[in-house]
Formats: structure tokens, sequence, C-alpha cells
């Protein structure tokens, strides 16, 4: 298996009283999703210090805005509520500082800003606007490209796979990317026409070698309109992964003044906005939907339930948990939660929790790491 860290990705008796103690308005270790990071400030005034003054308070909204945009649906950005800048700072957990840079009239610096969850949840639920909290796992990339009757994947020259493989990592992203080195062991794993028909077992060759689930075959077909020298690019995008598979279209229309570069970038681009748009929605979390679950949690040993407490309180959605009672073989718990039982179900999963019901008794427990295609 390819270690993870080398990829590319667009990142006793004190046990029993720890497993006893219960959740309470915890609403999950969400806190890289409520931090913005790489906010550059430049700011020149008539002295140095005032300069800074100024750069965190303007970083502060330059993040705030990059962290309603990151957890919003776009429909709603328009929606985003108008904040003063004393009010920008009460949302503001901490600051970190790094690259600083002063002069006696200038400050430059990069922020890193933490922001204050249950402030920023307040903030949304008074404009009454839906957010996610909900973080996609990892996807694995397949550039497949089409152009003059050839399909290409690890061939060169496979600009498609060039220009995804160079495309910068987004921080913000609800959904990381991640892109395969493309060496023998890869192109021994699967082949384009492999990827196009959803081949589950050369799929899950592939993604098992890097530690994944989920693959994104994004096929791209180039065409080329010799009569008026404009090209177009037609986007075909299959997930797959065990919870099944999706599928949509984007196209891409050039004009005279783009090159084919310029074209595979504005098709990434709206790919992105696509996948990130599509998850918002599935993962949306309604203002006032708080509901309760109550749950078996079978156990092999004590260090399941920890590691089931554990997933719980890093599942966006989930307020509340309560430890109701704890046996040798199961922990039953109940779960206040914020949205439908399927954003349920889909959160808890990139969490490695499955949700399920048995008999008329909902279920929670660990899932394997890596899973078959369609089980």
């Amino acid at each position: 298996m390819v270690p993870y860290q080398l990829l590319k990705v667009v990142r006793a008796g004190v046990l029993v009283a720890a497993a006893l103690s219960p959740l309470s308005n915890v609403a999950a270790d969400t806190g890289s999703l409520f931090t913005v990071s790489d906010v550059r400030v430049d700011v020149t005034a008539d002295a140095a210090n005032i300069a800074r003054s100024l750069a965190l308070a303007e970083g502060q909204r330059l993040a705030l805005e990059r962290l309603l945009q990151r957890i919003t649906p776009r429909s709603d950005y328009v929606r985003h509520p108008v904040v003063d800048d004393s009010k920008v700072a009460m949302l503001v957990q901490d600051i970190s500082i790094s690259d600083e840079r002063v002069s006696s009239i200038r400050y430059i610096a990069k922020l890193l800003i933490r922001f204050k969850k249950e402030e920023v949840r307040r903030l949304l639920k008074l404009a009454k606007i839906p957010h996610t909290e909900t973080r996609s796992k990892p996807l694995l990339v397949l550039p497949v490209y089409e152009t003059g009757g050839a399909l290409l994947l690890w061939d060169e020259p496979n600009r498609w796979r060039q220009v995804w493989f160079s495309y910068p990592a987004d921080d913000d992203s609800l959904v990381p990317l991640v892109f395969p080195v493309g060496d023998l062991s890869d192109v021994a794993s699967i082949g384009a026409e492999q990827a196009l028909r959803g081949d589950r077992d050369r799929l899950k060759a592939i993604t098992h070698r890097y530690g994944l689930e989920d693959a994104l075959v994004a096929h791209a077909t180039l065409v080329r309109d010799l009569s008026n020298n404009v090209s177009s690019l037609h986007i075909d995008i299959r997930r797959f992964g065990p919870s099944g598979e999706s599928f949509h279209k984007e196209s891409v229309f050039g004009d005279s003044n783009d090159n084919i570069g310029t074209l595979l970038s504005k098709g990434i681009e709206q790919v992105r906005e696509r996948i990130e748009e599509r998850w918002k929605l599935d993962t949306l979390l309604t203002v006032g939907s708080s509901q309760r679950l109550s749950a078996r949690v079978p156990l092999e040993n004590l260090g399941d339930w920890l590691k089931v407490r554990q997933r719980l309180k890093a599942t966006g959605n989930v307020s509340n948990m309560s430890l109701v009672a704890i046996s040798r073989n199961d922990a039953r718990v109940i779960i206040d939660y914020v949205g439908g039982k399927d954003q349920l179900v889909l959160s808890l999963a990139q969490r490695d929790l499955e949700l399920r019901k048995s008999e008329g008794f909902w279920i929670i427990t660990l899932r394997n790491t890596i899973t078959e295609y369609g089980e």
C-alpha cells in the first residue's frame, strides 16, 4: 500500500470512568472544519501598530466569509449575514500568525483562524441558513481523457490528468481529492476501459492500494469544431464506492481565445464545484430539525466502545450523546442529532460507523476501513 502521507491530497478503572462519562452538548470534533488557514494579509497604514490592527480585522472578515462559503450552499451565499468587525472578533476562538513581516507603515502575515463552532452555528441559525458539518472521505480521482478516438488514463500525453495533478490543493474543500501516482502498480490495477465501465474488482484494487474506498472517474471528451476554431469539453463524472454509484454530466465550451489547457482547467473547476455542492446538499443540517435516536452498540471489548464514542464525538450533526447502559457485550446510547436519518447514516459512514435498523432496533457498529463495493 502507498503510504497516505506521501500522496497529494486535495489532508482499567480509569478507562471505565472515561467510558461511562457522557458526551453532553458536544457536536463533534469538527474543529478543523471551523478553521480557516492560509489567510494572507498585506496592509499599509500610518504606523505599524495601526497596520497590524487593520490587517487582523481584515483577515478575520476574509476567513469568516471563506468559512461560510465552505459550509453553506452556493445559492445562500447572497444571504450571508453582514457582520461588523467587532462581532466577527467575537466569533473567533484564536489566531495563529506566521510569515510575519513588519515595517514602520506596513504589516504582512499569513493567518490561521479558528472560529467558535457554537457561535457560527448561532449566526447561521439566526439567518435561517442551513449548513453542513460533515467532511467527505477522500476520493481517488481517475481522469480518463478521450481525444481523437483514443482513451487515455496512464498513457501520455493525458493532458486532462496532468492538469488535475498540477491543480492546487484546496484546504477549504469538503471533499478531499487524492491522485494516484501512476506507477506500474497503478497501471496493473486498472485501465481506462475498466474504469469507464465501472469494473468493481479493478476499482477496488486501485482504491485499496491507496487506503481508500471511493473512486471518482472523470471522463473528459475533447471535441474540436474546426469550422469555428473552438473546442468544447464534455465530462462524465461517476462516483463508485461501498455506498453505491452516482453519475452526472458537465460541459465546458471554449471560445477562440481559449487554449486546451484553459479549457481543461475550466472543466476541473466545474467538476470540483459540482462535487462540493452535491455533498453540501446531501449533508445539510436544517435549522430546528433536532431529533433523537436510541441505539445499541455491540462490543467485543471496552476498546470498541471508546472508538465508537470518539467517532460519534467527531460527527458534526451529533449534538448530544448519553450513555444509558454498558455491559461486556454492548452499550445502549441515546443520540440527539440535527437533520434526517439518511444524513446521519451518511455522516457516521465518514467516521467508519454503520447505522442500520435490525428487528426494529437501531444498531451502531464499527465499519471496516476497507469494504467491498456493493456490500
